[in-house]
């Protein structure tokens, strides 16, 4: 099988991401750049080429009407020059006295043709010479038989030039002139390349020293992720200790935060677990245990001792068979969505005071009835009440009175069992709501002993919770606190935070 290959680390696309960026963000400014001063350098030499026009009319002493027409400028301008046929004897002179008077600078070329020839250079040669480049001296002549001022660019072995081409006529003179002057735009622009090679360098070096840069700080940052993925690598069911160091005031501290709170109930599920496993493995050894000796002491041919083993078994699977229930029903309230509502304090204080009558061996009574509505899911509410109306019939004297009640205040809703028994010692008190748990540490009467915990883990789905107080005159009092309506209320607990909402407050 072929193996899939290994995965990009989140510090090399981060460090990608940084690098991609910065180098978008450098190419895009590099380029706007040297495009503007690219265009600012054509349009000076746009500008010193066009200033010829004004340039040859001065030498002839004269003003003309000027103006040029060219496909790579805008507005060019044609100029038809005016000469002063007094001053100059033919137009070879005024050539001649052109080219003279008007030296090229640096980086250009000037040459005057007659009838297609080169004739006239600058004696003072500080530029360059075009004069043998015949296939642009032909080019500008072709381009101004129609007798105006071109402006174009010209690829050459000297390089690429931009170039001015002005016809010259002299009246009288049968020749035709071109007073052609170029700039050399290599040369023109070496500046501009200079300096975008060098920003090149420059761009280049911050690159590599983002790339260093940033691959520490990336490590650095994601340290943490990697110690969360060191701290679940080594977490196990048997060992579910491994906490992260929660250092700082950032997004990477608040998971580690996060990490370490979901660990922690991850920790008293398995705890609670493993609790619930113990003591139901506890509780079945005994129904088992005393089933099994009766049978194998149990005398097949006599009638009577069958008959006890049946009873006791069948007593002993009923039993097993009530903790399966308890259990199952202890699940469900743990992992219940309640549906909450408003519920009548009335009407519920009732409905308990008709379905506690039917528990025997107790004179039941309603002492104290609220009016008003509570926020809650009413199926549980009455489940819990009717619970710790079952508890104290249990663990109280038969015949021995047992009242309810409940009651709104400013604090919240208040629903109780009072009886008129021995009590439970305040010893004992914060390990009774726990599973399989008695105040007497011992099964002295029937039941799972889940019953208490089926009513913590309603309360704690609704935001309350349920206190164990002394009844005047003896006896243990059972109130179930639930907050005001307007209160939030929280989502239903599961087994894990019950116990260790318990342990915390125990």
């Amino acid at each position: 099988m072929r193996r899939s290959s290994r995965p990009i680390s989140a510090r090399a696309r981060i460090l990608g991401a940084i690098l991609a960026v910065a180098c978008v963000g450098l190419a895009i400014v590099g380029s706007v750049t040297f495009l503007v001063q690219r265009e600012r350098a054509l349009d000076d030499i746009n500008d010193r080429l066009k200033a010829q026009v004004s340039s040859l009319n001065a030498v002839a002493g004269g003003a003309g009407d000027e103006s040029t027409t060219d496909a790579a400028s805008p507005a060019p301008t044609t100029a038809v020059e005016k000469l002063d046929p007094e001053q100059f004897a033919s137009l070879e002179d005024y050539l001649q006295a052109v080219v003279a008077r008007l030296v090229p600078g640096r980086n250009e070329a000037s040459l005057a043709v007659i009838d297609g020839k080169a004739r006239f250079i600058p004696r003072t040669l500080s530029g360059f010479d075009i004069s043998d480049d015949q296939e642009l001296i032909d080019r500008a002549v072709a381009e101004t038989r129609d007798g105006k001022t071109k402006i174009g660019t010209a690829v050459t072995d000297e390089g690429s030039l931009r170039y001015i081409a002005i016809p010259i006529q002299f009246p009288g003179d049968e020749d035709s002139g071109v007073y052609i002057r170029a700039v050399d735009l290599g040369a023109e622009l070496a500046p501009v390349t200079a300096a975008v090679t060098t920003y090149w360098l420059a761009a280049v070096i911050m690159v590599l020293a983002i790339g260093i840069v940033g691959w520490f700080v990336a490590g650095r940052l994601l340290s943490p992720i990697r110690s969360i993925r060191d701290a679940a690598d080594s977490i196990t069911l048997t060992d579910l200790s491994p906490r992260l160091p929660e250092q700082g005031n950032n997004d990477i501290s608040d998971l580690s935060r996060t990490v370490n709170s979901m660990l922690d109930r991850l920790e008293g599920s398995v705890d609670v677990q493993r609790q619930l496993l113990d003591d139901v493995r506890h509780e079945l050894k005994t129904p088992i245990t005393i089933v099994r000796g009766h049978l194998e002491l149990m005398d097949p041919k006599d009638v009577a001792d069958v008959q006890s083993t049946r009873e006791i078994g069948i007593a002993e699977l009923d039993r097993m068979t009530r903790l399966v229930d308890d259990i199952d029903l202890l699940a469900a309230v743990e992992g219940d969505q309640f549906e909450m509502g408003d519920v009548d304090l009335s009407a519920l204080t009732s409905r308990v005071g008709e379905l506690v009558t039917v528990i025997p061996g107790h004179e039941w009574s309603v002492v104290q009835q609220a009016e008003g509505i509570v926020q809650g899911d009413h199926d549980r509410l009455l489940q819990a009440w009717l619970q710790l109306a079952d508890n104290a019939a249990k663990y109280t004297p038969e015949g021995s009175p047992i009242e309810i009640g409940s009651a709104l205040d400013a604090e919240g809703t208040h629903l109780w069992v009072r009886d008129h028994g021995p009590g439970i010692p305040p010893s004992a008190r914060h390990r009774i709501f726990r599973r399989f748990d008695r105040a007497q540490g011992k099964r002295t009467v029937g039941g799972s002993g889940l019953g208490l915990a089926i009513v913590d883990a309603i309360m704690k789905g609704h935001g309350g919770r349920c206190v164990v107080t002394d009844t005047p005159g003896g006896g243990a009092t059972f109130t179930i606190h639930l907050p005001l309506a307007s209160s939030e209320l929280p989502q239903p607990v599961r087994a894990g935070d019950v116990v260790l909402q318990r342990e915390a407050s125990g």
